[in-house]
């Protein structure tokens, strides 16, 4: 807020008031006045106003008396007296005072007055002899005005949901996260402390159904006496990454930082959070770091980072894993996304190409609005960032915004009059317009599938077009659960690993096989090394009666090649199979140099030959029901047998 509080208004209000010799003639209401002037010093707003008002009875045409209550009155939180004081004094003197018509101006804005602030910030900009700094903000704010009058003519049709005492108390709530599944939410809650001053805790719900959710629980494995904040989950919900700031040289629980705020992570290992760590350089500095967002594929983190005690200079910053799993130096996101004010509130969308933010420093409905930028691909940069328009986006400060997985909801903070007190979680269904792309996830458990046996075991998901490495992720050493995103428009290879397991393949096609954004739920049993166990190679593609070998085969047979170096000792028959088009004859000789192409991939990969055979069995061994081409499909294929250990 840009009113003229405390020392501000001591050390620039009241010496440019003397300087133009505006006070009253009367000395006993200078007196008081004066003596006002020390209470609020002394840090006494109350007993400061009572002597201006002893000032304002002795002489009614004290503006500056009628100004310096507005001050107070606002500082106090009634900011409709406030703008009252200050229509009474320029009402005196309009002309004596131009920074009061700003001050009032920003008042009518805060409060929504939009027409009422317009004309005020109009006045101001007539006086010429005024700072550029300052006629530089009206201009800006009066751009806020017209954007949001217009925006009030053309409001989008959402429904805003208070997300319940389940979650909201008479405390503030803020900065929520949620699992891709949907099923966990967690969020942060002010707290009194039980020293002095307050504290930010962590909580953390589990859901009812799709439209509520069960009694919110503080979780006592990360919450210490300090701030922990703003943070955000994993995809799978297995990781957290929060913000934690210095209180009295102190961070918590042990927990050592470089200064200011620093980011941490700490990891879920069945129904526990493990030891929480310091992301360490080059995330964290010396200066402001905080609300980080993960991406879905864990690759790349964004989050906020400001100078220490810099006012209007928060940026949202990004930073990428290097091949050796490392955190690359942090990079500032360009223009499009940041401006000279502040940028906060990051978050980025599970498809990994939308990213919403709040910021002070875009044409909006004034204070911090929400906004939304797409990633472009072709420019290799952000789109301009859009508003995300009024009702979302009001007078009142709109912040730490979350849109779910499938982008039909988004959760956000705000201060309303028909909420629980302070900060509540509102959900409400996005627009299309600011919509991200639309995703979905695979999830299951990892077994042993002759004992049952629950694992922990590597995960790769691959671009089937590029080859390209989309994410990695290990299953839960104590389920064995696992959790990765997919994005609709594209199509995936999955290999799961573990040492002393057959290695396992699945393909996603969903370019084409797939139009809604429902969840693959599908358990992966991992079969042990043992002789005559088999394995069916479901990413190996050929033409339509040809035996070449596709490129994008390649990235399946490269895992084959890996796992024959890691178990030296293991022969492997290699059996092509086909469905029952065609003769019986043309069959085992095309599925027969089938086997045989991925035979020669191997040599041609240094795997001994003496370790391999192949063989051809035309349609002799279906797996599925001829007579329907999804029976075909699974019919047409490539596999493996162990015939050594």
């Amino acid at each position: 807020m840009i009113l003229r509080f405390g020392f501000l208004f001591l050390m620039f209000s009241c010496f440019s008031l003397s300087a133009q010799n505006q006070l009253s003639n009367s000395k006993k209401a200078v007196k008081y006045f004066q003596e006002a002037r020390t209470e609020y010093a002394l840090g006494n707003p109350i007993p400061a106003e009572l002597l201006l008002l002893k000032a304002l009875n002795i002489d009614k045409n004290f503006c500056e008396a009628y100004f310096f209550t507005a001050d107070i009155k606002a500082e106090l939180g009634y900011p409709l007296d406030a703008i009252e004081y200050y229509k009474k004094g320029l009402a005196i003197d309009s002309h004596s005072f131009p920074k009061e018509h700003f001050y009032l101006a920003k008042l009518f804005l805060q409060n929504g007055f939009y027409e009422e602030a317009l004309h005020s910030f109009q006045t101001f900009l007539q006086f010429e002899s005024q700072s550029e700094t300052l006629r530089n903000e009206a201009a800006f704010q009066q751009r806020n005005c017209l954007f949001a009058l217009e925006a009030l003519k053309n409001p989008d049709i959402i429904t805003l949901k208070n997300l319940g005492s389940n979650i909201n108390s008479d405390r503030a709530e803020y900065f929520p996260t949620l699992s891709v599944d949907n099923q966990f939410l967690l969020y942060t809650r002010r707290l009194p402390r039980e020293t002095k001053g307050e504290q930010e805790d962590f909580v953390g719900a589990l859901s009812l159904n799709d439209s509520a959710w069960k009694v919110g629980i503080p979780i006592y494995d990360l919450n210490t006496p300090y701030n922990e904040g703003a943070a955000s989950l994993s995809a799978d919900g297995k990781t957290l990454v929060f913000s934690a700031c210095e209180s009295f040289g102190e961070y918590g629980a042990g927990r050592s930082g470089f200064g200011s705020c620093d980011l941490f992570f700490v990891r879920k290992i069945g129904d526990h959070w493990t030891k929480v760590v310091n992301m360490g350089k080059p995330i964290n500095s010396a200066n402001w770091e905080t609300q980080p967002s993960l991406s879905s594929d864990g690759k790349s983190i964004y989050f906020v980072r400001a100078p220490k005690n810099a006012a209007g200079s928060a940026d949202i910053f990004r930073s990428d894993l290097d091949e050796n799993g490392f955190w690359k130096e942090p990079v500032k996101l360009s223009e499009n996304v940041n401006t000279e004010k502040d940028e906060q509130s990051v978050f980025i969308h599970p498809d990994n190409q939308t990213l919403y933010f709040s910021s002070n420093g875009r044409t909006g409905m004034g204070g911090t609005d929400l906004f939304m930028s797409k990633w472009n691909s072709e420019k290799n940069d952000w789109d301009q960032a859009v508003n995300l328009g009024f009702p979302i986006n009001t007078f009142k400060e709109e912040s730490s915004i979350l849109v779910s997985p499938n982008g039909k909801l988004a959760y956000f903070a705000s201060d309303r009059k028909e909420g629980f007190g302070g900060l509540d979680l509102y959900s409400f269904s996005l627009p299309e317009s600011v919509k991200p792309e639309k995703i979905t996830y695979f999830k299951g458990v990892v077994f042993d599938a002759k004992t049952q046996e629950l694992l922990s075991a590597q995960f790769e998901l691959i671009e089937l077009e590029t080859g390209k490495q989309l994410a990695f992720s290990v299953s839960d050493r104590v389920d064995g659960s696992f959790l990765l995103t997919l994005n609709l428009k594209k199509d995936y290879i999955l290999n799961v690993s573990r040492p002393g397991y057959l290695f396992y393949s699945d393909q996603f096609l969903l370019q084409k096989e797939y139009s809604t954004s429902a969840p693959f739920l599908k358990d992966i049993p991992l079969q042990a090394i043992g002789l005559g166990e088999k394995m069916i190679l479901k990413n190996i593609f050929f033409d339509t009666d040809k035996a070449d070998l596709k490129r994008n085969s390649e990235i399946e047979l490269g895992k084959l090649v890996l796992f024959l170096n890691l178990n030296p000792t293991i022969h492997i028959e290699i059996m092509g199979h086909t469905d029952h088009v065609g003769t019986a004859e043309y069959n085992e000789k095309l599925s027969t140099q089938r086997a045989k192409a991925v035979y020669d991939f191997l040599v041609n990969h240094l795997i001994a030959s003496s370790r391999l055979t192949y063989k051809g069995f035309g349609w002799e061994k279906p797996m599925a029901d001829n007579e329907t081409e999804a029976g075909r499909a699974q019919n047409r294929r490539t596999e493996f047998v162990v015939t050594k250990i």
